[in-house]
């Protein structure tokens, strides 16, 4: 097998990603409220930097949390200007960031004024079309001595259900007009989001309950004034207001699973056990207290939902924009936090923590039918379909077995133990990939010291044998490595075709003696494929990255005819060849599944599960590999 020498390991990269400057004001730094003002005007005046459309099927999106915003609309002190900022970035942000939604989590204003509700309104016109949002009123905002059923307010005139009605993800309002729900799409499924008002009636829980009771496979996360507190620790705790959310709505609906409060300083956050025994987070988010009022800061949550994360960052836009040098002592201290309670991830198995009320159903069996494009020269698959009667799980796997090419190519394996192993090296297993088309494969206990294994090979007159594949081809299979990754086995072979490219008259690799083309993997867990073209006397190499044990991964190869590319999960890797290559020097010798030929001679075989497996004679997009199901 072609080596390399000594692999450099990369070293993974930081979770965060650089925040941008998205707003065309000047930095922060006069107190007084005419140059705050002015900045509010140059901003308006300079519109958006972009409008980027938001991906709601992409795996990563954002939810974008503003707490408390009361200081900067407070009577005849009042200064938009920062929250203004605030929503410009997030709409100049919206494609890059991929920001689903934006909610506030009440007391917009001070005094709940007409002047200043009206101003907050206006400055949420910024926003308003660009970005979907929620707002929910807190005590400052409304009487707080009232509940929900506290009648006409000036907050409900501005920010009541008919601000919201003309938004795609607004879902209805109680009849009061004081809470209200929201429906998006992200991260290719829909999420509901809860708008409570600070101090929800009986009417108004029984009218959330009915939310939920409406929606009932959607994730939902519950945003409140007041719902926890904290001391300087950053732990949170119910406060009383919480405990009743608590009892009467979070702990009873598995959909809540995060819950978010401002109302009091510091920031904190928890994680309570509801009666599903899931994690329900609650976090607290205020910054009120700090320097400019908080200065319109927000708070991200980056969900990633192929790394089963919830990335949180806290920031001022205000802040960030402009020149860094000529940014104000305090400014400079505030810009971003970055203690335990403010940056932080989450790590939540999103599939397994929504199971309970919306299971995703696991995709069927395939026909082979189903998945021979045009150019199938082999497919073997190890349930019914492809042996005739597959054993049961854990059972042996006998000698002679068949598995038969179901394309009807005549390109039929047969199954034989290496050197003296036994029959635990062969075994069925009804473990698959989910995106397999069989719900079945083989589990291979091959080894070294001593050799052992087991191997699957054409017959001496298959038609693969000498095919030589000049037009192209993309060869695709599952492979599963154990976890733990036990013993050695290094330059183990997935697949191979047997023979020396000697034989072939090529003086260009590692060995002469090592086989025409073979799919292995290196000390490194780095996959290695390496082929001697038919028409070129070249070993072009590709390798992967360090791959995963435990979890299944589909591995393709692609050839277009000149030059070959490897994919894993169906994402290229970086490190192809550029050599032309053209076809494989296949010298009508075998193929074989479960170990790789040196100098024509088998030492260890594959360690781990193997499942479908297909050679197509042309390149294939990723659109048709057999993970897809189009």
């Amino acid at each position: 097998m072609s080596t390399e020498g000594q692999t450099s390991r990369r070293h993974p990269l930081d979770r965060r990603a650089l925040l941008r400057a998205a707003v065309a004001v000047p930095a922060a730094g006069a107190a007084a409220a005419g140059t705050a003002t002015a900045q509010a005007q140059a901003a308006e005046a300079a519109g958006p930097t972009s409008r980027g459309r938001f991906d709601a099927e992409s795996p990563r999106f954002a939810l974008a949390v503003l707490p408390d915003t009361q200081y900067l609309f407070d009577a005849d002190s009042a200064d938009p200007a920062p929250l203004r900022a605030t929503f410009r970035y997030l709409v100049a942000e919206r494609s890059a960031a991929n920001i689903a939604f934006m909610t506030h989590l009440g007391d917009v204003t001070e005094h709940g004024t007409e002047d200043e509700i009206a101003l907050a309104a206006d400055t949420f016109r910024t926003l308003h079309g660009k970005v979907p949002y929620s707002v929910l009123a807190g005590n400052h905002d409304v009487s707080s001595s009232t509940d929900d059923q506290r009648g006409d307010s000036a907050y409900l005139a501005a920010f009541g259900p008919e601000r919201y009605s003309a938004m795609p993800t607004f879902g209805g309002a109680s009849p009061d007009g004081y809470n209200s729900y929201h429906v998006l799409r992200a991260g290719g499924r829909k999420w509901l989001v809860l708008a409570l008002d600070w101090r929800i009636s009986d009417k108004g829980l029984e009218w959330a309950q009915n939310v939920l009771d409406t929606h009932p496979t959607l994730p939902a996360v519950l945003t409140t004034h007041d719902i926890a507190w904290s001391g300087d620790d950053g732990k949170a705790q119910l406060s009383e207001n919480g405990k009743r959310l608590w009892e009467a709505l979070v702990k009873g609906n598995d959909q809540i699973f995060l819950a978010l409060g401002g109302h009091y300083w510091p920031s904190g956050r928890t994680v309570l056990t509801n009666d599903y025994d899931n994690d329900v987070h609650i976090h607290i988010t205020n910054y009120q207290d700090r320097y400019y009022g908080g200065a319109g800061m927000i708070r991200t949550y980056g969900f990633d939902l192929a790394r089963n994360v919830v990335d949180v960052e806290t920031f001022s836009p205000w802040f960030l924009a402009g020149d860094s040098d000529k940014r104000p002592p305090l400014a400079a201290e505030t810009v971003e936090l970055t203690g335990p309670v403010d940056r932080f991830s989450l790590s939540v198995d999103f599939e397994a923590r929504f199971a309970g009320f919306a299971p995703s159903a696991p995709p069927k069996p395939r026909p082979a039918s189903a998945v021979m494009p045009r150019g199938t020269l082999a497919y073997w698959r190890f349930d019914a379909s492809g042996t005739g009667a597959a054993g049961k799980p854990g059972a042996t796997v006998e000698d002679g077995v068949l598995v038969r090419d179901l394309t009807g190519n005549g390109n039929d394996l047969t199954v034989s133990r290496l050197h003296s192993s036994g029959p635990d090296a062969l075994t069925w297993s009804d473990d698959h990939h989910p995106g397999q088309p069989a719900h079945a494969s083989l589990r291979f206990d091959g080894g070294q010291g001593p050799d052992r294994g087991a191997v699957l090979t054409t017959a001496g007159r298959a038609a693969l044998n000498s095919e030589k594949f000049t037009r192209g081809y993309t060869i695709e299979t599952f492979v599963r490595l154990p976890e733990p990754f036990e013993g050695d086995h290094s330059w183990m072979g997935i697949l191979s075709w047997e023979g020396r490219n000697g034989d072939a008259g090529k003086t260009t690799g590692w060995s002469p003696s090592e086989p025409t083309c073979s799919l292995n993997l290196s000390p490194e867990r780095f996959l290695q494929f390496v082929v001697y073209p038919h028409r070129q006397d070249a070993d072009p190499t590709s390798w992967s990255h360090a791959v995963p044990v435990g979890r299944w991964m589909h591995i393709a190869v692609v050839n277009d005819g000149r030059r070959t590319v490897m994919y894993v999960d169906g994402s290229k890797i970086a490190r192809n060849p550029s050599q032309p290559s053209t076809g494989i020097a296949t010298l009508g010798e075998p193929f074989v599944l479960g170990a790789t030929q040196f100098d024509r001679r088998f030492g260890q075989g594959f360690y781990g599960w193997m499942g479908d497996t297909r050679i197509v004679g042309r390149a294939l997009p990723v659109a048709e590999f057999l993970t897809s199901f189009g």
